[in-house]
Parts: structure tokens; C-alpha cells; sequence
């Protein structure tokens, strides 16, 4: 026997049509409502449950709902459960707790160690319970985030001086983000990597042995994403004079040096003092303290190390710089400057 269709309550048909139109009611009321609405306009409840991907005794059962009840009749009941055992001094005896010191000889709290305490107080709770309290309260004491603080008193010259130099360069100029990326491991494993196969993800053997350590000086074009790189031993001044004269070298005649660069010591030497004064095209722009972030060649060694140091492995501090420079030359092939923004965050790359 075919139903008859649904009769609507005066009204109604407006309210449904703007929650099925809705894209900020939830879906399952927008779904109801759309069932009533076909069920209003004679179709079946197997009908129904094929365009709303629902059984047909479910679609039945909300039709049900509205016609003794109307559109409250589509809200969810309440659902009997057990009641509440803790009550809000107990929740908040416990907010005290983990936002305080834990006890002598932990530097964190544990959800038993919470319990424990709780029931020095007199309340009874094990650790679940007290994980599930903390997870409803968005509190992790599980968890730590660090972060840096410039102290550096001329930090909005420095930024600004940094900022200018990407988004208005000086006429006639280069300008070159340059860092070091320092204490490079050539590790390889024991045994070989097993490739990936369907199913099955690459393997690795855990153990490794180091086959010593490089340092990987890189400058980046900003304005033409091209990057120089040297693979050396260190970080000290000559090094880091000797890669000031690659760039120079690499600069057409005529053109200005500017070359951005972090308060490394290295960086702020005699030597270093006697290219600038021998050189006056070339010019050095600071980052404000603890703002490395700041410099565009660490998107660069971000990349580097996703891309080939992170999983690599290396006989030797030779392979690896082979590896390096050989990935430089070829991330020049299809270089591009990153897209600049600046949000008082550190950079991403684009």
C-alpha cells in the first residue's frame, strides 16, 4: 500500500527548503528536511532512502517524526546515559593540578600521576577519565611548543632593511640570501634499503654508521630563485670569505653585492671587515637576532632536507657534497624566486 503523501504544518515547507539550501546547518537536519520534503511531495520511502543514501525504516521513521511532532520532531532526543560523576569543583580541582608544577621529580604530568593526586584530595578518578576531561578542555600537558624571542633593540630596522631589499631591491643590484647549513651527516645503513613495492612502504635497516660531517654554504638569488652552494668543512671566517668572493665573482661588473646574512661571529670578523672596506659594492644586511627566519635561503635548505638529506645515504662526506651540489644544479634548472610575503611569521615557501 503506497503511502499518502505527507502533510505539511503551515509554514513548514519554507523553514525546510532554507535548511536544505543551508550550508551552515548541519547535514543531518539538512537531510531530514529533505526528506520530508520529498515524503510532502508523494514519493515512497524506498524512493526517498535512494536519493538520501539512507535505509528506508530510518527515512520512515523521521517521516513519522514530523507528522506527530513537526519540525521539533527532527531534533535528536535525548539519549539516556549514565550521570555525570564528577562535578565542576572536581573538574576544576583538576584544571589547578595540571596547570601547576608536578610533583618533586617529574618535570610533566602523567594522567596516573594526575589520578594519583586527585585522589590525594579525595576524589576517586583513574587515568582514562582524567585523559578524557583534559582532551574536552583542549588541555595537553602531554605536549610542549618552544619559541624564540628577539631581544635585539634595532629588530624593526633590521626586518625592515630585509624586507625593503625583497620587495624593492636597489637599482642595478644582486641581492643573496646567505647561510650556512651546518653538521650534514654522510650516514648510510648496515644493511641495504629496501625499496617500495604495492602494499608494502620502503624499509630501512635502523642502524647506521656515520661517515663524517660537512658544512653546506648556500646563497639564493631572491629575485631570480637560483641558488650558489659550497660544501666545505666549517664555518669559520675564511670559509666564509672565501664564498663572498665566489658570489663577487659571479656578480657582472657594475652591479652592487647585497648579501643578507644572520649575527654568526663568523660573519662579523676583521677578515670579513677587510673585503667590505676593499670592496665597496659589496654590501651585508643583518637579520635581527634569533630572526634567521627571516633570510629566504632557509626555504631553500628546507627543501634540501626533505627533498635528499633527510632520507639519503652517503658512503662518504664526498658523496654527499657530490649529492648536494649535483641537487643544486639541477633545482637551478627550474629555479624560481619565492612568492614574498611578509606576516610577522616565519617564511614558507610557495
Amino acid at each position: 500500500m503506497r503511502l499518502s503523501p505527507l502533510k505539511l504544518r503551515r509554514g513548514d515547507r519554507v523553514v525546510l527548503e532554507s535548511w536544505v539550501r543551508a550550508g551552515t546547518i548541519e547535514a543531518r537536519m539538512a537531510k531530514r528536511a529533505r526528506i520530508v520534503l520529498l515524503a510532502a511531495d508523494g514519493m515512497s520511502n524506498r524512493d526517498i532512502a535512494e536519493i538520501v543514501d539512507m535505509h528506508y525504516n530510518q527515512v520512515g521513521l523521521w517521516r513519522k517524526r514530523y507528522a506527530e511532532f513537526g519540525l521539533a520532531g527532527l531534533e535528536d532526543e535525548v539519549r539516556p546515559g549514565r550521570p555525570c560523576i564528577y562535578d565542576h569543583d572536581d573538574v576544576l580541582l583538576l584544571v589547578k593540578m595540571v596547570t601547576e608544577d608536578p610533583p618533586d621529580g617529574a618535570t610533566r604530568w602523567t594522567m596516573d600521576a594526575l589520578a594519583e593526586a586527585m585522589a590525594a584530595h579525595g576524589v576517586p578518578i583513574s587515568a582514562s577519565q582524567c585523559w578524557r576531561i583534559c582532551k574536552a578542555l583542549d588541555l595537553k600537558p602531554w605536549q610542549v611548543e618552544s619559541w624564540m624571542t628577539s631581544h635585539d633593540p634595532d629588530f624593526w630596522e633590521k626586518a625592515a632593511d630585509v624586507c625593503g631589499l625583497y620587495l624593492n631591491p636597489p637599482v642595478n643590484a644582486v641581492v643573496w640570501s646567505v647561510d650556512e647549513k651546518t653538521s650534514i651527516q654522510a650516514k648510510a645503513r648496515i644493511n641495504p634499503t629496501m625499496p617500495a613495492v604495492p602494499g608494502i612502504p620502503e624499509r630501512r635497516e635502523f642502524e647506521y654508521e656515520r661517515n663524517g660531517t660537512a658544512v653546506l654554504f648556500a646563497a639564493l638569488d631572491v629575485h631570480e630563485g637560483s641558488v650558489a652552494g659550497w660544501v666545505t668543512d666549517s664555518t669559520c671566517s675564511d670559509n666564509f670569505v672565501t664564498f663572498l668572493w665566489d658570489l663577487i665573482d659571479q656578480t657582472p661588473e657594475g652591479m652592487d653585492l647585497h648579501c643578507i646574512v644572520d649575527n654568526l661571529k663568523a660573519h662579523l670578523t676583521d677578515k670579513v671587515q677587510i673585503l667590505l672596506d676593499n670592496n665597496p659594492r659589496v654590501h651585508l644586511h643583518f637579520t635581527p637576532t634569533h630572526a634567521s627566519w627571516l633570510n629566504q635561503v632557509e626555504l631553500f635548505f628546507s627543501i634540501l632536507e626533505r627533498r635528499l638529506l633527510r632520507r639519503g645515504e652517503f658512503a662518504s662526506v664526498d658523496d654527499r657534497a657530490r649529492r648536494m651540489i649535483g641537487f643544486i644544479k639541477d633545482y637551478n634548472r627550474k629555479a624560481a624566486p619565492f612568492r614574498w610575503t611578509y606576516e610577522g611569521r616565519p617564511l614558507r615557501a610557495a
